[in-house]
């Protein structure tokens, strides 16, 4: 009878549209941009919802810089996430918006601004049981 052998742990990203490097540092953010009309999306795309076509979509590296559009302090959460936090909608400059943390800020409302500018970079943020580790993005201040 053949052992099983156990597969060696893996890296991988928390969301689709993250795209790890071979460092931390070279980790982006990607999407797809329709080429019939340009219209940008954060993510894979099957169907554009600007000009109802079915592709086909380039990839992009979206930017790792942007502006904070929408922002809120969360006193409470599930057990294992430490509160309060700020959650943000944030705009990058190919026309996509993305949801995210946004660290290095003490949570209270007189430290964050509407079009606050921001930069992205990446973590570790869990382990699985077999040992894969998953990694997500934030923002923090430039």
């Amino acid at each position: 009878m053949a052992e099983a052998t156990a597969a060696a742990p893996e890296l991988r990203p928390l969301v689709p549209h993250l795209t790890l490097g071979a460092t931390r540092d070279q980790d982006y953010l990607n999407g797809a941009r329709c080429t019939n009309c340009k219209a940008t999306y954060a993510g894979p795309r099957m169907y554009c919802s600007k000009c109802s076509g079915q592709g086909p979509f380039e990839s992009v590296k979206l930017s790792k810089e942007g502006e904070v559009h929408v922002w809120t302090i969360i006193h409470q959460a599930t057990p294992y996430v430490q509160a309060p936090y700020i959650a943000a909608i944030v705009d990058l400059p190919e026309g996509v918006s993305v949801n995210t943390n946004i660290v290095g800020v003490d949570p209270k409302p007189e430290n964050m601004k509407f079009g606050m500018k921001v930069k992205m970079f990446t973590e570790k943020v869990s382990e699985d049981k077999e040992g894969n580790a998953y990694v997500a993005y934030r923002f923090q201040p430039v």
